[in-house]
């Protein structure tokens, strides 16, 4: 019983394009992931994260900065690998969704007012991903194919 869960979401019968989708788009999480939490590429580290997530009114900030660093950086790397694909891209998804209604939204939609153009495209070739799953390149399937043979 668990074993048939566990396979339906892992299982992905998709071909290479998850794969051309998942790496980029995981990449890029985990990147942003990396500037929140350990201040990698120019960011601000969970201290300032946490500081301007308070600005915001996301209190308490520090959890949230820890909530949204975990979520872009080891979610990144799950969609990398392809490993739990579809759960780390509903996590970042909504991370993306919570991006955009409490960060960009009153700037309209383009990136370079600040708008939530670049969160809405991630969260929706997120959503993709979280559909059709890892695709054949990817650990979930190897993972599948062995919980089979159980």
């Amino acid at each position: 019983m668990k074993t048939s869960m566990i396979n339906k979401i892992l299982l992905s019968k998709v071909g290479t394009a998850a794969l051309i989708l998942r790496v980029p788009v995981g990449l890029i999480l985990a990147a942003h992931g990396a500037q929140k939490l350990f201040g990698w590429f120019n960011g601000n580290g969970l201290a300032g994260t946490a500081q301007w997530l308070a600005s915001l009114g996301m209190e308490p900030g520090y959890l949230m900065a820890i909530l949204a660093g975990r979520a872009e950086f080891f979610g990144g790397l799950a969609l990398v690998l392809g490993l739990l694909t579809r759960p780390a891209a509903m996590v970042a998804a909504f991370t993306m969704l919570v991006a955009i209604f409490s960060v960009h939204i009153g700037n309209g939609l383009f990136a370079s007012d600040g708008g939530y153009e670049y969160a809405l495209v991630l969260m929706v070739a997120l959503i993709a991903l979280a559909v059709q799953g890892g695709g054949y390149l990817s650990m979930d399937k190897a993972l599948s194919e062995k919980l089979g043979r159980v």
